[in-house]
């Protein structure tokens, strides 16, 4: 469509919890429901840092916008997991360093569809789409309209995969969705993710992943050792899978957090 927008007709489920909605109240957003709330209010009793560990995720998704767009020359993005609208959003972020840079974005909650226009303001010399579609659901994004016509898949893509494989239960179907993806970009192309771990505060984090559960919203935690899985056959930037607060940091402050408050490995790696 003109304005870069796939339209579907879908329920807001707004009975169970939905990650996207989740971090939008964390982070002080108002698209959100009572069973967000609610949510969100249960996890922060057991893990009060809760607010902590989503803001660093959204803090290493701008660094590494920027040091894609900046150190490797990046100017194409398929955002996967995208969530609701929070300026800065990833072209914001790029298209700071690379006007012409062009972004994807793609979400499963129909809310984020809603709200996609603020995902549309591009710069003249840019362009931005959105399609709503699964990560579960790999061909669907890499056939899209959106995808097709707005990237161009002979040169090469960041791929950003931020707080998203976590939904999938499933370790094997994870992979294979992740790798189908991966396969299918060019020589050159770099893949951006945070995987949720709970190695740093295993008991807190399995009381976390009940509360989730029970509100009707997937979690699932995975080791160093699983995170690694993600980047086979991939060249790691330094530091390599790090807690993500520690991936190239942008102050010592950042740095310093807690570990037991992070629930998230960062990592960049490259796509020879």
């Amino acid at each position: 469509m003109s304005d870069g927008i796939r339209r579907t007709s879908a329920d807001l489920r707004t009975d169970r919890a939905h990650g996207a909605r989740i971090y939008d109240y964390i982070l002080g957003g108002k698209d959100n429901y009572a069973v967000d709330r609610a949510a969100a209010e249960a996890t922060k009793q057991i893990w009060p840092a809760l607010p902590v560990h989503m803001r660093a995720n959204r803090e290493f998704m701008h660094r590494a916008g920027r040091y894609l767009a900046t150190e490797c020359g990046i100017d194409q993005f398929l955002d996967i997991g995208t969530g609701i609208p929070t300026p800065p959003n990833l072209h914001e972020v790029v298209q700071e360093v690379r006007p012409q840079a062009r972004v994807v974005y793609t979400d499963n909650d129909p809310i984020v569809l809603v709200h996609a226009r603020a995902l549309m303001s591009s710069t003249k010399q840019g362009r931005t789409a959105y399609v709503e579609a699964d990560l579960r659901d790999p061909d669907t994004i890499l056939a899209s309209q959106e995808f097709r016509q707005t990237l161009d898949p002979s040169r090469p893509i960041g791929l950003m995969l931020i707080a998203v494989v976590h939904f999938i239960e499933d370790d094997d179907e994870a992979l294979d969705v992740v790798r189908r993806i991966i396969d299918v970009l060019p020589s050159g192309s770099y893949v951006a993710a945070t995987i949720a771990t709970d190695d740093f505060a295993p008991e807190m984090l399995a009381e976390v992943r009940r509360t989730y559960h029970e509100h009707g919203e997937t979690l699932r935690w995975r080791s160093h050792a699983q995170a690694a899985q993600y980047f086979h056959g991939l060249d790691l930037v330094e530091p390599g899978i790090v807690q993500m607060h520690k991936w190239r940091p942008d102050n010592d402050t950042a740095r310093n957090v807690p570990e037991a408050d992070i629930a998230m490995y960062g990592a960049i790696a490259h796509k020879p």
